[in-house]
């Protein structure tokens, strides 16, 4: 059975914006194995300082970051968009062990295959500690981000 997770490229401006509002609802789901579908198995990564390859590595990776990082919940926005790429800018808050919160603000690059799974994945990212009372993303973590919550521009971020 061949894999494919729509849309597909070559994208439209509204067809990108339904890929990063899925990616976003996949990664809010904190489901290493379940995120890992969108990606070919042999996708490329680079975050942060680490570089890996392949669904094994996504999940490894994956499990690892949301053990550490509680609450997680993440909003993307488009940035921009080509035939079979996408640019997003993103933001997300969580706490850690300690209850020390953060947000992290960042920038992803990727690029599909035919099939609509990303084969390159860049993520440039930096966090800033925040106090609580200044988290800006509060809805149910059971449930994607609701339509009317705010996104990163209504935000100010």
């Amino acid at each position: 059975m061949s894999e494919s997770r729509p849309p597909l490229p070559p994208f439209t401006y509204e067809s990108a914006v339904k890929k990063v509002r899925a990616a976003e609802d996949g990664w809010n789901g904190c489901n290493p194995e379940k995120v890992s579908l969108a990606y070919t198995v042999d996708s490329r990564w680079r975050n942060r300082s680490m570089i890996f390859q392949g669904r094994e590595a996504i999940v490894n990776f994956l499990t690892r970051k949301w053990e550490h990082e509680h609450e997680y919940r993440l909003i993307k926005e488009i940035w921009a968009h080509s035939e079979n790429r996408i640019a997003v800018r993103f933001a997300y808050e969580y706490r850690n062990a300690s209850g020390s919160w953060f947000r992290a603000y960042g920038n992803e690059n990727w690029e599909f295959d035919e099939k609509g799974l990303m084969k390159v994945r860049h993520a440039s990212i930096n966090d800033i500690a925040i106090q609580e009372s200044e988290r800006l993303f509060h809805w149910d973590r059971s449930a994607p981000r609701p339509a009317d919550h705010p996104g990163l521009t209504e935000l100010g971020l």
